[in-house]
């Protein structure tokens, strides 16, 4: 049986690769950080149907905390680990920049020292992004394009991505790199530009919300799902040799159209009820990223199977779900709105 470790599983790419994998009979281990609430929401049902079995086992550890993290992976012996965990909102990097950077450098670091030492034949993917392009172009970008990071984030992953590259070249270890463009699901986190449009529209649909901010409507992103993806990293994980892959639609819109798409699902007008406030602008925007997965179509056999439409579709489907229940709670007084703009 094989087994792999996901650090990141409470995050939205965790959730949908460790269903991933739990359906191919892998045992799947992930690490939590220790907090004083319970982050698991998102990985909850996977936990009543696979941790009492053993197939799924969680562990408290931290991607600063390099002793822990060699302690688990001696303990676990994976035959595949999985780095997603990070920081990973790019505009909250700017906001902390130290706490992002460290997560993005030191914790790929820490587990690839500890792969070569406990194993150097366990398999390693680090989770790259499109954002390290910093979307100065609106040419295709594929794994030769170059990289020119906007935002601490995005440094960050330029040096995660080298480092691992670099392990790969002077060990002769099984590292990938997945250049991820933009993907995502119902269970996005909510502060992400695209779940909180879909959100808004299910408040807005059912007059729990009144409006909608958001910052730069004109920025435009290859968008994906992100069940979709995480097949994808697997299959570089299964290749014949290690290597770089991006993962992309080759399809790129603007946030704008994304709102047309969300709120026309609904017969609702996203000029009436969309502003745009300056305190969501970042420091230095990425106008426009778009991707070319050929390589991975050709060697991978890995396509996206879900198309934009589809996917906001979904998000938003979703979302008018949560908002029917939000508005029962509110009836009965046991909730009260916690989003921006709430309906009075």
């Amino acid at each position: 049986m094989n087994s792999a470790l996901i650090t990141g599983i409470t995050g939205q790419d965790g959730y949908y690769l460790a269903k991933f994998l739990l359906n191919k009979n892998y045992k799947v281990h992930g690490t939590i950080r220790r907090s004083s609430s319970i982050n698991t929401s998102r990985i909850d049902g996977l936990i009543a149907e696979y941790q009492s079995s053993g197939m799924l086992q969680l562990y408290y550890s931290d991607l600063l905390d390099s002793a822990s993290l060699y302690s688990l992976i001696d303990q676990i012996k994976p035959d595949e680990v999985y780095n997603l965990a990070a920081q990973s909102h790019v505009s909250v990097s700017f906001n902390n920049p130290v706490y992002s950077t460290q997560t993005g450098t030191v914790g790929p670091v820490s587990l690839l020292e500890a792969i070569k030492n406990v194993n150097s034949e366990i398999k390693f993917y680090q989770a790259s992004s499109s954002e390290m392009y910093g979307g100065g172009t609106q040419d295709s970008l594929n794994e030769n394009s170059l990289f020119d990071p906007k935002s601490p984030y995005a440094a960050a992953k330029v040096f995660a991505h080298n480092i691992t590259k670099l392990y790969r070249e002077s060990y002769d270890m099984f590292c990938v790199n997945g250049i991820l463009f933009n993907h995502e699901s119902p269970v996005r986190g909510e502060t992400f530009v695209t779940r909180k449009i879909s959100r808004a529209v299910g408040r807005i649909k059912l007059g729990l919300q009144d409006k909608l901010t958001l910052g730069n409507l004109e920025a435009s992103r290859d968008w994906g799902f992100a069940g979709d993806y995480v097949e994808g990293m697997w299959k570089m994980m299964q290749h014949g040799s290690p290597d770089e892959w991006v993962l992309a639609t080759g399809k790129s819109i603007t946030v704008q159209e994304f709102l047309n798409r969300a709120f026309k699902l609904v017969d609702l007008d996203a000029n009436d009820y969309v502003e745009t406030s300056k305190k969501y602008i970042r420091p230095n925007e990425v106008n426009f990223l778009l991707g070319d997965s050929s390589k991975a179509k050709k060697e991978l056999n890995w396509v996206p199977t879900t198309d934009i439409d589809n996917l906001i579709k979904m998000m938003v489907n979703s979302d008018i779900e949560l908002a029917k229940r939000e508005e029962v709670l509110l009836k009965e007084g046991l909730i009260k709105p916690t989003w921006e703009h709430p309906s009075t």
